[in-house]
């Protein structure tokens, strides 16, 4: 270490890029990640926030909430401890100042689908509506009225829950009744039993359902499920994982050059009966010091930028995975100086002295 951290002091130009390098791969990860978190969130915080075991749904519905469809009368094929009816549509909510996509959610006030209320008052009767407080940031307030895509009829906001956002759309909850009238309209009579879903707890999901039309998803599964949910998961992840190979490359490249330019230096150290192993142990302690330094900053920076960042950008930091990539970073820096680790072992000092 006493080697290592010497070289780095006589050295602090060249060893302050590597460090620079190693901080904005870092930053970019940990950005990703943020990014990847607050994108997860978007689609799932009206799910997560049910707490249930499993979503039932039609079996041709594929897994969709849009597709299924079922009546009010098969919630009696349910076994479970606790159940709750949901119907939903997309449209596009207008406060007549903003617009915005929006996830209607029809629901039993008495059962457990109902939210928490964090500003303003519960729905109580026809066209009122809890409301995502992410629309409250956009501009929406208690007391709007809303005009609803595909239907002359008005929803009046009567308050605002917890961040609930649903496939990326803010999550409006009324009463049944209310969100029948807005999907059906004139054909509300002959509808008006309809629903998208039955959610259910407490009970094994396998063996939940007597009715061979109805599929019990569990929650994980129907949130994978989610239109995009899953490729956009899988386009961050392998994003943060190539950087991590790309870090491992440049750490490589940075300390085998800077290597190969002390060869003759190592050989002398060698021929004066320092070991091999000395000299490698050095080598990794630099890496891990450059590596740790250069993963620490760009961990203060990416909080303190997502301190600044607008609201409308969707990212959310998870400070134990965070920490977990950081980890993984310094490891495969470590990694990337093995090759510099390789040289040192096969270096001759009488060829090296010689050279």
């Amino acid at each position: 270490m006493f080697l290592a951290w010497n070289e780095i002091m006589k050295n602090k130009l060249r060893f302050t890029l590597i460090t620079g390098v190693l901080l904005l791969v870092a930053y970019l990860v940990f950005f990703l990640s943020g990014l990847a978190t607050g994108l997860k969130n978007l689609n799932r915080e009206a799910v997560d926030n049910w707490k249930a075991d499993a979503i039932v749904l039609t079996e041709e519905s594929d897994k969709s909430l849009y597709q299924s469809s079922l009546t009010l009368d098969q919630e009696k094929d349910i076994k479970a401890v606790e159940t709750a009816i949901l119907g939903q549509m997309s449209a596009i909510a207008n406060n007549g100042k903003k617009k915005t996509n929006v996830s209607l959610f029809g629901i039993r006030k008495d059962e457990f689908l109902m939210p928490s209320i964090k500003e303003g008052d519960a729905f109580d009767g026809e066209n009122e509506v809890v409301a995502d407080v992410s629309l409250k940031e956009d501009g929406f307030a208690v007391g709007d009225e809303l005009s609803i895509s595909s239907t002359d009829r008005k929803l009046k906001i009567v308050g605002f829950m917890d961040a609930s956002r649903f496939n990326a759309s803010p999550v409006l909850y009324m009463d049944l009744d209310t969100l029948n009238q807005v999907k059906y309209g004139e054909a509300v009579e002959a509808n008006k039993d309809r629903i998208n879903a039955i959610v259910i707890r407490g009970q094994e999901t396998a063996n939940s359902v007597s009715d061979d039309s109805l599929e019990v998803i569990e929650t994980e599964t129907f949130i994978k499920n989610l239109p995009g949910y899953t490729e956009q998961n899988l386009t961050l992840t392998f994003m943060i994982y190539f950087l991590f190979i790309i870090s491992s490359v440049i750490v490589a490249i940075f300390l085998y050059v800077l290597t190969v330019q002390k060869i003759s230096m190592f050989g002398v150290m060698k021929a004066q009966g320092i070991s091999s192993f000395y000299l490698s142990r050095s080598v990794i302690a630099q890496t891990f010091l450059l590596a740790f330094v250069g993963v620490a900053i760009g961990l203060v920076l990416t909080l303190v930028t997502g301190a600044f960042l607008p609201a409308a950008v969707p990212v959310s930091f998870d400070i134990p995975t965070m920490l977990l990539y950081g980890g993984v970073l310094v490891i495969v820096a470590i990694a990337g100086a093995v090759f510099s680790v390789m040289t040192i072992v096969r270096i001759d000092p009488l060829k090296a002295i010689g050279g």
